[in-house]
């Protein structure tokens, strides 16, 4: 009897206050749709920077004149090196790029600038040794390791890490921006939430009387209200979640199909909008339920 009573007021509230019902379930769905986006991004940025990270390399670029005295790498300091670079944790492949084959990509490199490309030098042009790790977390401590190694004849270092940190600032920025937006919109789902309560616990304040009056608890008459907004931020967390299958379908999968294509960043998949949902399930009731109590207890006295 209890729970068909709190149900048909639960309808009925809903029903009086349908404008603001519909207004806060738009801006929860969209306050949750900006947070799940988030948390996309955040996903496929792991995925691609594993991605990434399993590709980097380092060359070390021995000097000029190991480059032109050992053009094979067969002697020390070169050879010793390539040896050193092969036993260390982590690495999987070292290969040697001689004087000549540096001269041959780098003129290829500028193939669209013949201008430029008629400037390379090749007696300036260094021999390197290509490194590529098996264990990405030993990059650093391998690059930290021979980076200044001038005894063995490395000169310089080239870190692509500095590359795929400058690609990730990118995707940072972008999830940065949808959680700004979901804090924003947030507030105003709050804010819609309290107006809601409020209006709610005003067109039924003589009922609310009378059930007090016969011995009904404060929680009794007041769960109808959170109940309410718990609703309406459920529907809200639903439609969030089909807006997610939506922009995966017509933006992600379109708009990024090239750069998913050659293997720049990861897929996003149904399977991470679905590790996602049950977050903006909870956070949906969570936001709903913690601002309907406190409004209840600060605003509302019967």
């Amino acid at each position: 009897m209890r729970a068909n009573f709190i149900f048909s007021e639960v309808l009925n509230g809903l029903r009086r206050n349908v404008t603001m019902t519909i207004a806060m379930i738009l801006t929860t769905a969209i306050t949750l749709a900006m947070f799940g986006g988030g948390l996309l991004v955040i996903q496929m940025a792991d995925k691609s920077q594993k991605i990434f990270l399993d590709r980097v390399e380092m060359q070390f670029f021995m000097n000029l004149d190991v480059s032109k005295s050992d053009p094979d790498c067969t002697k020390a300091p070169c050879a010793t090196l390539r040896t050193e670079l092969e036993n260390a944790q982590g690495v999987a492949t070292v290969t040697y790029i001689s004087q000549k084959e540096s001269y041959e990509a780098s003129k290829e490199a500028f193939a669209d600038s013949p201008e430029i490309a008629e400037m390379i030098d090749p007696s300036s042009t260094q021999a390197a040794l290509r490194v590529r790790m098996k264990d990405p977390d030993r990059f650093g401590a391998v690059l930290d390791e021979f980076a200044d190694r001038k005894d063995l004849g490395v000169d310089s270092v080239l870190d692509q890490r500095d590359l795929v940190k400058r690609i990730f600032s990118v995707l940072d920025g972008a999830r940065n921006g949808a959680f700004a937006v979901a804090v924003v919109l947030a507030v105003a789902a709050m804010l819609l939430i309290v107006n809601m309560i409020q209006i709610a616990a005003f067109t039924r304040r003589t009922e609310v009387s009378i059930m007090r009056l016969v011995g009904a608890t404060r929680w009794y008459t007041q769960l109808p209200f959170l109940l309410e907004a718990m609703v309406a931020a459920l529907v809200g967390a639903f439609l969030a979640i089909g807006g997610l299958f939506g922009a995966k379908a017509l933006f992600f999968d379109r708009a990024l199909e090239d750069l998913y294509g050659i293997n720049i960043l990861a897929r996003i998949t149904n399977s991470d909008v679905l590790v996602v949902a049950p977050w903006l399930i909870l956070g949906g009731i969570m936001l709903a339920g913690i601002t309907s109590y406190v409004t209840l207890r600060v605003y509302v006295r019967e």
